[in-house]
């Protein structure tokens, strides 16, 4: 055996300890690729639903393939089958409108939005559920990078090809922990927990397959991935290959990263060549210059979007899931993941790299520093229409640039001029609009300080009245 394939084991506790998720034996786990394997799984499986059907997605589109989906869960749910539905409030702002939940609630089909605005809580809306997976029967599960809609699907007769996106279909005892996963979300989008949400999957954890995993559910302020990422880039002896669909990555992860490169693993990295969000594809090619000097190789996708999400690593270590490679998923959002640990899974999505390289332009640095592409290619735009949501972390990523331009905590790279000249420009027209027109600046700022001084009002009294209760509970014990 080889020092790469002896470093896991070593690291088996630290893995535990920062994923908060142990590792689960006995699965079978197959890798999807792109709408076209993972949409058509997804169907024969809610199709074959008996019991069950949890299925939770950051957007789900009122369009073609978002009606197939609605039809097929609709049918299911009039056959006595108990369909729960979870889709994130802002993710869907724009994607599908009230008719389109309330003829799935019409079917019988219990459908919940998560973190929809509310007064106790002003900012919240930061924080989304941006999981994407669906159970049946407690007998399979899928977790992927993958959302609902056409955008995933492509129109070949108007030469739009579909978003490149990753997922995996995972059969025994990791069902119950996917399925344990969903009724905490429930629990949250609902107010209650779902009564025997994972029974069944507990019931039918017997074992599928030779594969261990993990399941890592994490939540706004865990940073349970980043944490996993780190100590991956730190692990890794001999490749780390990277899939980000937007990449911002913290000064730490990056220096990690070329910390692993600088120490000789072959380390990779694949991102769009054009994005659904302007803004983070300039972020991310900010990033480019410290990874490329440090001997990370850099890859832009020529396609249409480049939307997975993966890692692979020394050939027996791989990951799979909703999160992104920034701060937006890494500490604020509800993301679900899969770690997979076994040699054979992680060489077909060695392959699978491999395969998206024949796609992708090579980012090198010129002779005088410069980012450049190593070779001229065709690229395909990506449709200019990110989600609210994406938007969202675009803001989150800006921040912590412009955060960085005035305290000085780290270098900032060409890539960011525009964004600093664009929050420099936005400043001064406030400032101006302010100066010129006090009450345009003023009113927008009184609203939003009530807003907040109501929501601390209304948490004070929430937190009055347990501490009431709970008096009153120790009295009468």
């Amino acid at each position: 055996m080889d020092e790469s394939r002896k470093t896991f084991p070593v690291v088996e506790h630290a893995f535990a300890r920062a994923s908060g998720s142990p590792l689960i034996a006995g699965n079978d786990v197959r890798l999807l690729k792109d709408a076209g394997q993972n949409y058509p799984a997804w169907l024969e499986a809610i199709g074959a639903a008996e019991h069950t059907i949890h299925f939770e997605s950051y957007i789900i589109h009122d369009d073609a393939t978002g009606q197939e989906f609605a039809r097929a869960l609709a049918a299911r749910a009039r056959a006595g089958v108990r369909v729960r539905v979870i889709y994130d409030w802002l993710g869907a702002v724009g994607k599908a409108g009230r008719r389109f939940w309330r003829d799935l609630r019409a079917a019988g089909v219990e459908v919940r939005a998560f973190n929809p605005p509310g007064l106790s809580s002003p900012f919240a809306w930061l924080a989304r559920d941006h999981r994407k997976m669906l159970a049946v029967d407690g007998r399979v599960a899928f977790v992927t990078g993958l959302c609902v809609g056409r955008y995933w699907v492509g129109d070949p007769a108007r030469g739009i090809e579909p978003w490149r996106d990753t997922g995996v279909a995972v059969r025994g005892p990791a069902v119950a922990a996917l399925e344990e996963a969903f009724a905490r979300m429930w629990a949250l989008a609902a107010g209650s927990p779902g009564p025997g949400a994972s029974r069944l999957a507990r019931d039918r954890a017997a074992p599928a397959g030779q594969m261990a995993l993990r399941v890592i559910a994490s939540v706004p302020g865990t940073a349970a991935v980043y944490r996993l990422d780190q100590l991956v880039a730190a692990a890794a002896r001999r490749t780390l290959w990277l899939t980000d669909a937007y990449f911002v990555a913290t000064s730490t992860y990056v220096q990690a990263l070329s910390a692993a490169a600088r120490d000789g693993v072959d380390v990779r990295l694949l991102v769009p060549g054009s994005s659904d969000i302007w803004v983070l594809r300039g972020l991310s090619r900010a990033g480019y210059r410290p990874l490329l000097e440090a001997g990370v190789r850099v890859y832009e996708w020529n396609g249409s979007m480049l939307h997975a999400k993966t890692a692979v690593a020394d050939g027996r270590w791989a990951r799979v899931g909703s999160t992104n490679l920034n701060l937006q998923s890494w500490f604020e959002n509800w993301e679900l993941d899969v770690a997979v640990e076994d040699e054979g899974f992680a060489q077909a999505m060695e392959r699978m790299y491999l395969d998206d390289l024949t796609r992708a332009t090579e980012i090198t640095l010129s002779a005088r520093s410069r980012v450049v592409r190593a070779a001229p290619s065709p690229r395909r735009r990506a449709r200019r229409r990110g989600s609210a949501g994406r938007a969202a972390a675009g803001a989150v990523s800006i921040g912590s640039a412009v955060s960085a331009a005035v305290t000085g905590r780290r270098a900032l790279g060409p890539a960011e001029a525009r964004i600093m000249g664009g929050a420099g420009v936005a400043l001064v027209t406030l400032a101006l609009l302010g100066l010129v027109w006090p009450r345009l600046i003023a009113v927008p700022v009184a609203v939003i300080a009530l807003w907040v001084a109501l929501g601390l009002l209304l948490h004070a009294r929430s937190l009055h009245r347990e501490r009431a209760e709970t008096a009153k509970r120790e009295d009468q014990d």
